[in-house]
């Protein structure tokens, strides 16, 4: 029994590749399926912020129907009924209203 544990006791150390192959395998799944398409996601917003023109129907955070009526470099003036202008930050720019299926 004392020669069991004895030679249990005395294994060479594992390799440190060995160690830490897990943890790396964590980082590498993480990046790819967390990090990897939110900046796709980001990336893709930023382009539709700045392809943004007089003219275009968009939906506003709140949920707000409109039509921009001016574009500047860090707020669009949106038009939501005659004569209702609102100023908002670019941002707030959910998507483009043009995408919604159309309601018969």
């Amino acid at each position: 029994m004392n020669n069991l544990l004895f030679v249990t006791l005395q294994q060479p150390a594992s390799n440190p590749l060995v160690t830490f192959l897990p943890l790396v395998l964590i980082i590498v799944v993480f990046y790819f399926f967390m990090i990897r398409p939110q900046m796709k996601r980001q990336k893709e917003l930023r382009k539709f912020h700045e392809s943004l023109q007089k003219g275009d129907k968009v939906i506003i955070a709140g949920g707000v129907f409109g039509k921009i009526t001016e574009v500047k470099d860090e707020y669009i003036v949106v038009e939501i009924d005659e004569n209702v202008k609102v100023k908002v930050v670019k941002s707030t720019v959910i998507r483009d209203s043009s995408d919604l299926p159309q309601q018969k």
